[in-house]
């Protein structure tokens, strides 16, 4: 089983990620589960979704991953990969966005942003990945694309064919669109991390 959470702020693409993971493991012949959106989904909200794929023959019967037992914890803004660390379990392999998008408690002045959060996180996972996801993703055409930037980063380690990514993006993602989220893919794939 691969429980994977996916952790953003509400208008970078939480849910569109899960749907292309889901959609890759169900090509290659995986049972998959994927959450509904936890969280406020308008944009600067906390926002989760969980994917939790099973091995090859295994069914999976619920979308939910408890905390320590995420496989993957995928962060598109650092103050959102910092809060759902406790989902991370040991062996967690973690990719953030070195982004920083102020929540309203501090744009109020009420909270302050945590200083150096990937030290933070490295000094539980040592070999967490954080990179500039949004300028490649304007690279790519379009800061809505860091969501699939993370996702070739991610795929980096996984034993997935290219040409199966580029087939579910394409498909899952509005033709408009479809060349972007290519290239975003592509430069995250190649990202040297």
């Amino acid at each position: 089983m691969k429980n994977i959470v996916i952790a953003g702020v509400g208008g970078q693409g939480t849910l569109l990620s899960s749907v292309i993971l889901g959609q890759v493991a169900l090509k290659l012949g995986y049972d998959v589960k994927i959450s509904e959106v936890h969280g406020m989904a308008q944009r600067g909200g906390s926002v989760v979704t969980y994917v939790r794929i099973g091995d090859k023959g295994e069914k999976v019967y619920s979308p939910i991953i408890d905390p320590g037992q995420a496989d993957i914890l995928l962060g598109f803004e650092q103050l959102e990969t910092l809060r759902w660390l406790p989902y991370a379990g040991k062996d967690c392999k973690i990719y953030s966005n070195t982004q920083q998008i102020l929540p309203m408690p501090v744009i109020t002045g009420a909270a302050k942003y945590p200083d150096d959060i990937p030290g933070t996180v490295k000094k539980h996972f040592d070999d967490a990945v954080f990179v500039d996801a949004l300028s490649l993703a304007v690279q790519a055409g379009s800061v809505r694309a860091v969501n699939v930037v993370l996702l070739g980063v991610m795929a980096k380690e996984m034993d997935i064919d290219e040409a199966v990514w580029m087939d579910v993006i394409g498909s899952t993602v509005k033709p408009a669109f479809k060349e972007i989220n290519e290239k975003a893919f592509l430069l995250g794939n190649k990202e040297v991390i």
